[in-house]
């Protein structure tokens, strides 16, 4: 398994894998067959980019008989946005801030997925207050 911050962004530099990456996001866990088709790549080629997706730890799969559904590996990818909020230089310092001229030229859907993440890094933080507060 890759662990190297360098060698992760190397995985992620291929467009493709990041089609993948944001495919599997959007649709939850899918075969091969079924990536190939959305993104109008050969089965053999899609098979290629899982494997270094998978060597990564970017993605996993658990074979169902003859169906092998491939799925992102959520903890991987929250490793992923750790290391980029170290070496952000943007000045939100993780926080997922929208700088005001993006939000008031933003669209709808941009500002919806914008509030989906906020939700996220809102439960974390909680869970993140119940963890330190049960410790006292």
């Amino acid at each position: 398994m890759i662990i190297d911050p360098a060698d992760i962004f190397k995985v992620l530099s291929v467009e493709t894998r990041v089609n993948i990456i944001e495919l599997l996001k959007a649709k939850g866990p899918l075969g091969v067959k079924e990536i190939s088709s959305n993104l109008g790549l050969t089965p053999p080629a899609i098979s290629q980019h899982l494997k270094i997706l998978k060597q990564a730890g970017l993605v996993r799969s658990e074979r169902q008989g003859y169906w092998i559904p491939y799925s992102i590996n959520e903890k991987a990818m929250e490793s992923c946005r750790k290391i980029l909020n170290e070496v952000c230089t943007c000045g939100c310092q993780g926080t997922g801030k929208l700088k005001e001229k993006e939000r008031s030229k933003a669209t709808l859907a941009a500002l919806k997925k914008y509030e989906v993440e906020l939700q996220k890094e809102l439960n974390v933080v909680r869970e993140r207050v119940k963890e330190i507060e049960a410790e006292k």
